[in-house]
């Protein structure tokens, strides 16, 4: 006998491609592969000496227990204190949810925002985070991609924003500093961008803004200190990519209105956040700043290798990311150099035959229209895997150059 059919939900959900190639990566490297992976968005730093020590304290002192489901009091009041102060905004300890990372809050934010099979509509960047697709579509909205432009430094074209808002569009999601382009929202782009919303008051925005410590052109802003904009904004940070706590799963979202029902959806599915996590984010948050700074530097100091050295492969044209740890490079000529019909054979190719794994602009959307082919490198690795990984891309391009 076969198994019962799945549900069309269970059928509409997609994945985090990163994760599918890394395990292709970790089978050739488990077969004696040689492979210089640029796959994962991760810091390739250890949490900080003083988090690492506040976990161990929380486990010895007891601390593992449930918790309520929005976080303890202190990371609460710890977090609307940090997130407001980086935003200028004011936020209240009960406008804070914690949550097993800030994944799920993509997933708690669709599902509290529009209605199943009823045409309700959201709007997402392209290329982007491929979970938010993901959820849009199992979640039973309409995804309605915005397209990112390497022409704008690959911010969308508001005009663009306002064309695809319809009476249907419930939820617009940003996401600056960008996965996978390293693109940022200026406050320029972010004015324009409140001036459309203004005159569509039933979209609420998701602003995902978990790097918003990585910028490295001018300076972080956040719709949510806009006039008008604070009250239908869900502000979406953590401690992953800032502290380098990307298994410690602690996320952090902001939004008065939401969150009551945010808080209802931790009880509905993890119940809370790990308690030890908890309190180390605690630490993070209120203890030394010193090693997210010398992050932020160091990841500064590899974008502008990674950039330099891409620049100078045959066919390779690559933009210095604003933010973030991500290197976009457009390889619409390297492709057409080496014979290959598109990014995704590109990057096999270079998997296989030179031993890099990136990820192709498919695993991130519908490629956009009239943009070419692009691949993604994070650069949350050693300077001497970046020079390395570059030298074997021109090496391969060389090689097989038509």
């Amino acid at each position: 006998m076969t198994a019962p059919a799945l549900s069309r939900r269970a059928n509409s959900l997609g994945t985090e491609n990163a994760f599918v190639v890394l395990a292709e990566v970790n089978e050739l490297i488990r077969q004696g592969k040689d492979v210089i992976s640029f796959c994962i968005g991760q810091p390739d730093f250890p949490a900080p000496a003083h988090v690492q020590q506040a976990g161990i304290e929380a486990i010895k002192g007891g601390r593992h227990g449930y918790t309520p489901s929005a976080g303890i009091v202190e990371l609460r009041e710890a977090a609307a204190r940090y997130m407001g102060q980086m935003r200028g905004i004011t936020l209240d300890p009960d406008d804070i949810v914690v949550g097993a990372g800030a994944k799920p809050f993509i997933a708690y934010a669709i599902l509290s925002t529009t209605d199943y099979g009823s045409g309700d509509e959201v709007i997402y960047p392209v290329p982007g985070f491929p979970i938010y697709e993901s959820q849009i579509q199992a979640n039973g909205a309409v995804p309605v991609p915005l397209y990112l432009r390497e022409s704008r430094n690959f911010a969308f074209d508001p005009a663009e924003l306002e064309a695809k808002i319809t009476p249907r569009t419930k939820l617009l999601i940003l996401n600056s500093p960008q996965n996978p382009t390293g693109g940022i929202l200026t406050r320029q782009d972010l004015e324009a961008i409140a001036a459309i919303l203004r005159k569509h008051p039933q979209i609420w925005i998701y602003a995902d803004e978990i790097y918003s410590r990585l910028v490295f052109e001018g300076e972080f802003a956040s719709i949510a200190s806009l006039p008008g904009m604070l009250e239908r904004t869900i502000i979406s940070d953590g401690c992953s990519k800032t502290w380098a706590m990307t298994g410690w799963r602690i996320g952090m979202t902001a939004s008065k209105a939401l969150a009551p029902m945010f808080t209802k959806w931790v009880t509905n599915t993890d119940s809370c956040a790990s308690h030890i996590s908890q309190w180390a984010a605690v630490a993070a948050i209120n203890g030394p700043q010193d090693d997210a700074e010398m992050m932020r530097a160091r990841f500064l100091e590899r974008r502008d290798l990674i950039v330099s050295l891409l620049n100078q492969v045959p066919g390779i044209h690559c933009q210095p990311s604003g933010g973030a740890f991500y290197a976009w490079p457009n390889v619409t000529e390297a492709c057409a150099l080496t014979g290959c019909k598109d990014s995704e054979e590109f990057r096999k190719r270079l998997l296989h035959e030179a031993g890099v794994a990136v990820l192709a602009d498919i695993h991130f959307g519908h490629r956009v229209p009239g943009e070419g082919q692009h691949i993604r490198f994070s650069y949350a690795t050693q300077n001497e895997n970046i020079i390395k990984g570059v030298a074997r891309i021109a090496d391969f391009v060389a090689r097989n150059r038509k």
